[in-house]
């Protein structure tokens, strides 16, 4: 539904304030929709044209019934593409509608500035229509249920991408200096003879075939892959057995995950950099004295933590306001670090004024582990009684464990680096020379749940179509997983 004239000039003077205090972002569409709608575009992940699928629906019917019970409220959505578009809800109140369209600015900046995006299809709203159209014609020609069950396999596996592939080249081409194809590494193949037997030894001919031998054994030999591989869909996409329309299911369902995961490495940047300019723009200049009281009382609301979790608008939000304060009164750098007196470093302000322009600078080339290890502070933590916890089996309750900085970094990071999901890479395709696929866990603090792993490895077969193990670290003790497509086996190794 279009924006009615009284929410079409709150958008254009919103959209005045933000461009005002120097945020850069695409063309932004407005919707209103009432509950019931925006609960089925938000099972969608914001894209009502996507592939049918059962997940979308139990998806729905969780949020209806959430917001049924008052257990939550979806106040706006808005999608990274360009032009971008957001929705609103129809029972808002005008305030919060304000509110909405200053926060989603936020966010539309965040998307076209920050370099984590930038290799993000701009133009996914059509380009989900366009899988949603596969995906049916498939759907069509094979039956519902075989496209079905193979997409509950490509989704089970949407995690094991690479992230930092975007950025990173993994698998560099090494070429020799003078550009020409380097020859391979033959071993010598002559056979030990004097010099004057040599030619009867070693005739050319012979030279040649023995060199042949030694190279088809060195490519039989080869390892495939060559090095560790992160991106395990990719390279089932390029080795396993598949059919092409599976192919083509498993390539929508990457190209998907790799769309989504920016979101997911930005989320507590993102989010804080939104709450930060809707507040800024609210507070400065759109808010009005009859609104303040309704603007207070849902702004705290989106601020407020729970027990046990970590609210990343209000984190977020903390974060930028505390390094626009540092950089304004100069609280960095080699003298900042070396004072030691507390009372000098309390009032501490050297009015540089670089805050603006520092957040601008933070806002462009970082995500949120970055975030996070260059910019928490010890002061921050003190400030917000940030600490680590555990569980005291002897007093059945949890403690606080500990509030020494490197500790609550190392558990935010853990939590942060790969989505605080496990690294699972693929070593080996043809493992003990019978073309099973060997993945190994990279154990960097996060262990498996090995229910879930049964499962993938279950699902990486299906696809691999031959036997998959997967080493990991159980307690301490390497082990050995396998699945061989009929039953479960493990082993220490």
């Amino acid at each position: 539904m279009a924006l009615p004239p009284e929410l079409s000039a709150i958008e254009a003077e919103v959209q005045a304030y933000a461009r005002e205090y120097g945020l850069d972002f695409f063309d932004t569409v407005f919707e209103l929709l009432d509950y019931q709608q925006i609960n089925e575009v938000a099972s969608y992940d914001g894209f009502p044209n996507r592939y049918p699928h059962w997940r979308f629906g139990m998806e729905y019917w969780r949020m209806s019934k959430s917001y049924s019970y008052g257990l939550h409220r979806i106040y706006e959505m808005v999608i990274n593409n360009n032009p971008s578009y957001a929705y609103l809800l129809t029972s808002n109140k005008t305030v919060d509608q304000k509110t909405v369209m200053a926060h989603v600015y936020g966010h539309v900046d965040f998307f076209k500035n920050n370099m984590w995006f930038a290799h993000t299809n701009r133009k996914m709203m059509d380009e989900m229509a366009n899988h949603g159209t596969r995906v049916r014609r498939y759907i069509d020609r094979f039956g519902y249920e075989p496209v079905e069950s193979f997409l509950d396999i490509c989704l089970s596996l949407d995690n094991l991408i690479d992230l930092h592939s975007a950025g990173i080249r993994r698998h560099a081409e090494r070429r020799p200096a003078n550009g020409d194809e380097a020859e391979p590494d033959v071993p010598s193949v002559k056979l030990p003879s004097k010099f004057y037997m040599d030619d009867y030894i070693n005739p050319p001919e012979f030279l040649e075939a023995q060199r042949q031998k030694l190279q088809e054994e060195q490519e039989r030999q080869k390892r495939l892959p060559e090095q560790p591989e992160r991106d395990v869909l990719l390279f089932l996409l390029e080795h396993a057995p598949l059919e092409e329309w599976q192919s083509d299911l498993m390539a929508i369902v990457r190209e998907e995950a790799y769309y989504f995961a920016p979101q997911g490495q930005t989320k507590i940047m993102n989010e804080g950099w939104a709450s930060y300019w809707h507040s800024k723009i609210m507070t400065e200049r759109a808010l009005k004295p009859g609104e303040l009281i309704d603007y207070a009382d849902h702004h705290s609301g989106i601020l407020a933590s729970s027990p046990g979790h970590l609210n990343p608008y209000k984190l977020g939000l903390e974060l930028w306001r505390d390094i626009e304060e540092r950089w304004d009164k100069g609280r960095f750098g080699a003298e900042w670090d070396e004072c030691q007196d507390e009372a000098m470093r309390r009032n501490w302000d050297r009015q540089l004024g670089l805050g603006r322009q520092k957040i601008f600078e933070v806002r462009r080339i970082y995500n949120d582990v970055g975030f996070i290890d260059a910019f928490l502070t010890p002061e921050f933590a003190r400030r917000h009684n940030l600490f680590t916890y555990k569980y005291n089996s002897r007093t059945n309750e949890y403690v606080i464990d500990s509030r020494d900085l490197h500790a609550i970094k190392q558990k935010l990071l853990f939590q942060l680096t790969n989505f605080g999901q496990p690294i699972i890479v693929v070593q080996d395709a043809n493992h003990n020379n019978r073309g099973e696929l060997y993945l190994r866990h990279q154990h960097e603090g996060v262990d498996l749940r090995l229910d879930w792993a049964r499962d993938t490895l279950t699902n990486v077969q299906a696809v691999w179509s031959r036997p998959v193990h997967l080493e990991t670290l159980v307690e301490g003790v390497p082990k050995l997983f396998s699945y061989d497509g009929k039953e479960q086996s493990e082993k220490k190794l």
